[in-house]
């Protein structure tokens, strides 16, 4: 498949580019929220316009009230997210929590999706254990309790985990901790008994959760899936979140390398525009083709993810790796050809550094996927 968007797609990018600078905006949202110490990190009016425009439940099958749209889409709308820094939870609701609710039972979508699709509720999701990505080992046990589970062990850096109404938690139902299987995903109500949230605030001013499960009592209707058997899901969902958080990364790329070029066409130095500089010039060229082949990466780990290609986890790893590579040497880039006052807060180029720093480690970092990207092509 050729590695553009067609009409349709070129179309929806028009209406969420324009949406995202009018609505989404860095003075609107990023800085209105982050200064005034937002406990959330992202604004529920805009989350609720999301719901508005049909972007909260894009991936949501048309069938449970959503646009049934696929992963190519749900990029474009990241991209945008992160050219803009808009806060939401887009990525963890729309992306990772649909995802999962695709293998839910009719009665978890009738009671979880109707309120993702509007823009009402926020979900999140819970997966890692430490303070690095490593989803191949699950510590925290669910274990059977009458009819149902009891729930306990503790989840790291779960975005919007004190803001959210439902999270997503991967648990071991059997075996090692280091099995592949046994692994089982629960849709966790906000109200759950023995649930408690230790809020820390990221460097991008996205608040996270430290998330202890002091044995939660969960019915057997909190099950997503089938028990014992959450790994192929719980690797679907990883997939398409690693897919979106490149995408995102792609968007915070261009942002970056924009506000860069503008500024090589504004400031003066020697009498001369500093754009005029071969050296600039070169620097510029360069960052520019690592962006665009990071987007054609990401754009085709996203076809193969909803084509049902058998190779589109090892190129969600491709995606994911070569967009955190060129989203760091955008932001890099940016602040130093920005020079001393890339450092100040008075200019946006660091929010895209900072913005950068925590997308990089979500899901995995490049060094992660690199290595990843190895052993799934038998090395």
């Amino acid at each position: 498949m050729p590695l553009y968007h067609d009409d349709d797609q070129a179309m929806l990018a028009d209406t969420a580019r324009q949406f995202m600078a009018d609505e989404g905006s860095i003075k609107n949202q990023l800085r209105h929220w982050r200064d005034r110490e937002c406990k959330d990190g992202f604004g529920h009016g805009l989350w609720g316009q999301f719901g508005e425009m049909g972007f909260a439940g894009m991936l949501v099958d048309e069938a449970d009230g959503g646009l049934g749209m696929g992963h190519v889409e749900a990029g474009i709308v990241l991209e945008e997210i992160g050219r803009n820094l808009t806060p939401s939870p887009f990525l963890t609701s729309s992306v990772l929590a649909a995802t999962a609710f695709k293998d839910a039972s009719a009665e978890l979508r009738g009671r979880w999706l109707p309120g993702l699709v509007s823009g009402e509720k926020v979900y999140a999701v819970a997966l890692d254990e430490g303070a690095k990505h490593r989803p191949e080992r699950i510590t925290t046990r669910a274990e059977r309790s009458g009819n149902g589970f009891r729930l306990t062990g503790e989840k790291t850096f779960v975005l919007h985990g004190a803001s959210a109404d439902m999270i997503v938690v991967a648990a071991r139902t059997a075996g090692a901790d280091d099995d592949a299987e046994g692994i089982t995903l629960f849709a966790v109500p906000r109200d759950a008994s023995g649930m408690s949230h230790d809020a820390v605030r990221l460097v991008d001013s996205s608040m996270a959760t430290h998330t202890k499960f002091d044995g939660v009592e969960l019915d057997g209707d909190a099950v997503i899936g089938e028990v014992d058997g959450g790994r192929e899901l719980l690797g679907r969902m990883l997939d398409a979140g690693r897919c979106g958080a490149a995408a995102e990364s792609v968007g915070v790329s261009r942002g970056a390398m924009d506000m860069t070029v503008d500024y090589l066409k504004q400031r003066k130095q020697f009498g001369r525009l500093i754009g005029e500089f071969q050296a600039l010039q070169h620097r510029a060229a360069h960052l520019y083709s690592e962006v665009e082949i990071a987007r054609a990466a990401v754009i085709k780990a996203q076809q193969l993810l909803d084509g049902g290609s058998e190779n589109a986890s090892l190129m969600a790893s491709v995606a994911k790796a070569k967009a955190g590579k060129a989203a760091g040497l955008a932001v890099r880039e940016g602040v130093q050809m920005h020079g001393g006052i890339g450092m100040t807060d008075e200019y946006d180029i660091g929010l895209y550094m900072k913005r950068d720093r925590a997308l990089a480690e979500f899901l995995g970092d490049q060094y992660y996927h690199a290595n990843r990207v190895a052993e799934l092509s038998g090395y």
